[in-house]
């Protein structure tokens, strides 16, 4: 039998798996993520790492093994059958950032930020409004509270999407390739939001491809390749000093690129 979480972990899970068909995506994958602790997921495109990231919340319905974040814990079942009041529980434990941002077109940043807390949490407008506020100045962009998705920039559009999901005052975040579909010049201002939430010392679960802040930022790396968590240690461990064959070839392919 499964043990309660641990009292400083704040994710625990054992055996998740997940198929798409006959294609086995995420194979017997165990974990845990400590509170405060910021752990990227890195690998192959490919590898699962998405997978992986939007099962922890049933974005993707996994069908085996359990996943528990702070006190929910919830059992994947084969035939998708969970209670959808466990999901809903799980779910306010996390908030999520994409790679495409998915913001409202029709609603401003602002709105953006504040309807998830008035709708999911009935938090009181004025309340929201306040809270809203507070989180587009965390992230840089309180002159842009009126502003519409389509007039700020894919940076600011990300930005806005870490408000918005912060506004549901998560125990964890989750991040799936948060600077992929930015610009070079974008990257920083996004990463930069990233690493104050380290400093605040905010739980973290990241799939990147960017290894320099897997390097600097993350407390551990897990490696992923084939559906399989491969390995697991320390940024020094992992880069310099990796044991398993597969990640030795995975980071010589990366400092042999172009």
């Amino acid at each position: 039998m499964t043990q309660p979480i641990q009292p400083s972990s704040m994710v625990q899970v054992v055996d998740l798996e997940k198929f798409f068909g006959a294609l086995q995506a995420v194979k017997q994958a165990s974990f845990t993520v400590d509170i405060a602790e910021v752990v990227c997921i890195i690998g192959r495109s490919g590898s699962g790492k998405s997978t992986l990231l939007r099962c922890l919340n049933f974005l993707e319905q996994p069908h085996y093994g359990s996943i528990q974040i702070d006190d929910v814990r919830v059992i994947a079942r084969p035939d998708g059958r969970v209670d959808p009041a466990q999901i809903h529980a799980l779910r306010l434990k996390t908030g999520m950032v994409f790679q495409s941002f998915n913001l409202f077109a029709h609603r401003t940043a602002l709105e953006n930020v504040i309807e998830a807390p008035i709708i999911v949490k009935k938090m009181a407008t004025t309340e929201a409004t306040d809270l809203g506020l507070q989180l587009l100045e965390k992230v840089g962009l309180t002159d842009k509270k009126d502003q519409y998705p389509s007039r700020l920039s894919g940076g600011q559009q990300q930005r806005v999407a870490i408000a918005r999901a912060l506004a549901m005052q998560p125990k964890v975040m989750l991040f799936d390739e948060p600077t992929s579909a930015l610009d070079p010049e974008l990257i920083a201002e996004v990463l930069g939001v990233m690493r104050q939430l380290v400093d605040e010392g905010m739980t973290m679960i990241i799939v990147t491809h960017e290894m320099d802040f897997a390097r600097n930022f993350a407390d551990r790396i897990i490696f992923m390749d084939q559906g399989h968590l491969v390995e697991a240690g320390s940024p020094t461990q992992i880069f310099d000093q990796p044991q398993d064959a597969r990640t030795r070839q995975f980071l010589y392919a990366l400092d042999h690129q172009n």
